[in-house]
């Protein structure tokens, strides 16, 4: 058997045994060292956010059994892809790939936030009230779809090994749910992080209420993205116990919280000025 075959064969073992090893490790620490207050009961939330969790990846088996590795393995098998026609080392294509699909994840968030009907879809993940590690996997079934279809044509256009397809997708999980920690970090231990991982401080600016905090920290893992396109924000103009989380339009605990609430947001109101349109944060600077 096959290095592609046994991570094949692996796969679901592998990643549900980070994401469980992942979350009991930030369950602990938020209970030991909290960042924030929550505002929600974490019983109610918790049981909605992983009940999304679970609904996604029942149908993520469903439409998609062998997942974004599957598609690693079939563009290896016909050839597809930037990396099966360079020769390059082997290390250095599953570096440079896990790189490459970082950014790849870069961009989507960024177009999730410029696209009214991905904006739609992705307002739950911004809705909740709280902030806290099980906010990093809450995210609506159609968007999971959607980002699961973007990793396809990024597999294919890159042709990564499949090795950094699980290395890629074990890191992305871990780091979103450690990155939405509601957990405390010395701030000189986070300056020194944040150079090489999106560290909790860093990315709670990203869920503030106000527009201009929201359009900025895009990044789920690696940080750079965000210092190199000028979407990097330090810190929360109200400081980080008192910003508030989540989005002007829904605040009420059944809409935001509620799993029936959260399937039903895509499809509720309009959106005449969504999220990266907004001019708040010129008309901030221009008052100050």
């Amino acid at each position: 058997m096959n290095m592609s075959e046994f991570i094949m064969n692996h796969e679901v073992v592998i990643r549900l045994g980070f994401f469980f090893g992942i979350l009991a490790v930030m369950t602990l620490w938020e209970i030991v060292a909290p960042r924030r207050m929550l505002t929600v009961s974490k019983v109610f939330r918790w049981m909605n956010n992983l009940g999304v969790v679970f609904l996604n990846s029942f149908l993520l088996r469903i439409i998609f059994p062998t997942a974004a590795v599957g598609m690693a393995v079939f563009a290896q098998k016909h050839g597809w892809g930037i990396f099966n026609y360079l020769r390059l080392p082997y290390n250095t294509v599953i570096v440079v790939s896990v790189v490459m699909m970082d950014f790849a994840i870069y961009l989507q968030h960024v177009m999730f936030h410029a696209v009214p009907v991905f904006w739609r879809m992705h307002r739950i993940h911004h809705a909740d009230l709280d902030f806290d590690v099980t906010t990093g996997v809450r995210f609506h079934p159609l968007e999971i779809i959607l980002s699961m279809l973007i990793k396809f044509a990024v597999i294919t256009v890159l042709g990564p090994p499949v090795l950094s397809v699980v290395v890629f997708e074990v890191v992305l999980n871990a780091t979103s749910m450690f990155n939405h920690g509601n957990v405390c970090i010395l701030r000189s231990v986070d300056y020194v992080l944040r150079w090489f991982v999106v560290t909790p401080d860093m990315h709670r600016v990203h869920h503030s209420v106000e527009d201009h905090e929201t359009n900025s920290n895009f990044g789920f893992n690696l940080p750079w993205w965000d210092r190199l396109l000028g979407t990097y924000r330090a810190q929360p103009r109200m400081g980080h116990e008192g910003m508030t989380i989540g989005l002007r339009d829904f605040r009420d605990t059944k809409r935001c919280v509620n799993l029936h609430g959260m399937l039903a947001m895509p499809f509720i109101g309009r959106i005449t000025a969504y999220a990266i349109m907004s001019r708040t944060w010129e008309k901030y600077k221009e008052g100050h």
